[in-house]
């Protein structure tokens, strides 16, 4: 493409569909997935919270603004600081990203946690995708692990952050993939070859 105004605007066309496209497939795969823990009216309220925020906000702003609020699941009760990542690195787009981001609780506190670990490297790219790969391994555990506690949440996080404070680098997402299958494995949980942990 020629680098003058109508091919960097042909780019950025492009980009942007490819991001809706990408949108679009992630929310359509999560429609199979089962309903959210958190009822949709407490987070309806979070929502309405938020809207004092000037968006996009970053995961400091929402937790200065409402980290001591309380989210009920039907397991726990979680304050949205235990959720949220404190860091100027993460970035929401709207209040309906952050209602996104808490709806799964256990996802979301795993998440924070690798956020908050990643932020202690230097130079590090956490990209989209690779997000989206961790935070989907952490919603497939979830499943196959719902009765448990969230062992194999709680197992796959500690070993990324065990990864990111030895190994200096963020493990990459086949890298979870592969040791969330592992762990199934070793704990009497079946994991199809045809399924996303089935690496």
């Amino acid at each position: 493409m020629a680098d003058n105004k109508s091919g960097r605007d042909q780019q950025a066309d492009d980009a942007e569909r490819r991001q809706r496209e990408r949108d679009l497939a992630s929310e359509l795969e999560r429609h199979d997935e089962p309903k959210p823990p958190v009822e949709t009216t407490e987070l309806s309220d979070l929502e309405a919270e938020l809207e004092s925020l000037e968006f996009p906000a970053t995961g400091t702003e929402v937790v200065d603004a409402v980290g001591d609020r309380e989210v009920r699941a039907p397991d726990a009760t979680y304050a949205v600081e235990e959720l949220v990542p404190d860091t100027d690195g993460e970035t929401f787009d709207s209040p309906g990203a952050v209602r996104v981001r808490i709806e799964r609780p256990t996802v979301a506190a795993a998440m924070k946690r690798v956020v908050e670990a990643s932020e202690t490297l230097p130079n590090v790219n956490f990209r989209w995708s690779q997000r989206e790969a961790y935070e989907k391994t952490f919603r497939e555990l979830r499943e196959i692990d719902a009765d448990d506690d969230d062992e194999g949440i709680q197992a796959i996080t500690d070993w990324i952050v065990e990864q990111i404070r030895t190994k200096e680098k963020l493990p990459g997402s086949r890298g979870v993939r592969r040791q969330a299958a592992k762990f199934c494995r070793s704990n009497g949980y079946q994991v199809r070859n045809d399924e996303w942990l089935g690496i």
